[in-house]
């Protein structure tokens, strides 16, 4: 009877380890691996070094893909061991381990059977983030700095890589815009859920009067494409201007013009690169931020020649909030998309949006 609450939380955690043994298909994985590693073993493997780290990472991210099924059920088979041994004797510290292990497996699960979700073209690529402070002045930069150190917090917690590419400072506090490269697992594929406007209520620190204010930022989000044949870029299309970085400066930065504007003529792309010490590496960096620019916009075409045959799909875009933050008459993130909401407005803010996430790429897929 007192183990029957274990042996539950096994039967309903099987359907998520059914999907995830589905979508993680470990004969169609050896086959891949198989290949793979003949091309690593060829002679001349290391005389095209971009290939070569291409490879090399494909075969590790399959490698940690069948190691996650593999602990799966190691874990899970550890607990039915455990929970056998509790049928013949009474062992607290026996039962506690127990529930140590089925609350972590809980959480792999959970957390795997997320990244499962994420099947789209550039999910497994890092992420290139830009957020733009809305109409507001003051409020807006300021809720924009916010935004930031939620997606700086929110990488640190799951042990991504961020690189912050551009910056714009505003005119009092916080930011005018800021663009950031995140890298990692999956980067793109949960980030992306983050596109839109992002809605902020609350007193104003600015106003002396203490009234409620509204503000709005948007979040941008692109894939880095890496290969050069993905995307092709003319020079012929492209504008090239460089002007002196701002900021906090330091050494070189700001007393040369080392910082690159690049504008795609054709489709009226504009970026910006002025974080780096060298021209050459900003226009290096500026060239793979255009190039995520527009591959998205590619991607964007393609959604709209299907738009008539899967029906209109909602675009992200400024005007339509996906979500809101609220701090006052009282604290809640609620997520317009999916209805999800949590009054724990502090661990949002400190980084803790998996839960958005999770809640928005299962209604997606659900929909799909």
């Amino acid at each position: 009877m007192i183990l029957d609450k274990q042996r539950q939380a096994l039967v309903d955690l099987q359907e998520k380890i059914d999907v995830i043994n589905k979508c993680i298909d470990k004969e169609v994985i050896n086959k891949e691996l198989e290949v793979l590693k003949s091309e690593q073993e060829s002679p001349d493997f290391w005389s095209d070094l971009g290939n070569a780290q291409k490879v090399n990472k494909k075969i590790k991210h399959l490698q940690k893909k069948l190691q996650t099924t593999l602990d799966i059920h190691n874990k899970r088979q550890y607990i039915l061991e455990l929970l056998e041994l509790l049928e013949t004797t009474e062992d607290n510290d026996m039962l506690l381990e127990l529930e140590t292990e089925l609350a972590n497996l809980l959480t792999f699960v959970d957390n795997t059977y997320l990244s499962t979700l994420l099947s789209d073209k550039y999910d497994d690529n890092n992420a290139i983030l830009t957020i733009h402070s809305g109409a507001g002045g003051t409020e807006s930069q300021d809720w924009a700095n916010m935004l930031q150190r939620m997606y700086l917090r929110f990488a640190e917690r799951n042990g991504y890589g961020c690189k912050i590419m551009d910056v714009q400072e505003g005119d009092v506090v916080g930011i005018k815009s800021v663009t950031i490269l995140m890298s990692g697992d999956n980067v793109y594929g949960y980030l992306k859920c983050e596109k839109g406007v992002h809605r902020l209520v609350r007193i104003s620190p600015f106003d002396s009067n203490a009234r409620r204010h509204t503000s709005f930022a948007s979040v941008d989000v692109m894939p880095e494409i890496e290969d050069d044949n993905e995307i092709v870029i003319d020079e012929k299309d492209l504008k090239i201007d460089t002007y002196r970085s701002s900021g906090a400066g330091g050494q070189n930065v700001n007393k040369t013009e080392s910082a690159i504007r690049i504008t795609h003529l054709p489709t009226g792309i504009v970026v910006n690169c002025q974080i780096e010490r060298s021209q050459m590496q900003n226009k290096a960096t500026a060239f793979q931020m255009l190039r995520a620019k527009l591959a998205q916009l590619k991607e964007e075409q393609e959604l709209a020649e299907r738009k008539e045959i899967q029906g209109a799909l909602k675009k992200i875009e400024w005007g339509s909030q996906i979500r809101s933050y609220v701090f006052c008459p009282y604290t809640m993130v609620k997520d317009h998309r999916t209805d999800h909401e949590t009054p724990n407005i502090n661990a949002v803010m400190d980084g803790d949006i998996l839960e958005f996430i999770n809640a928005y790429l299962t209604l997606k897929n659900i929909k799909s």
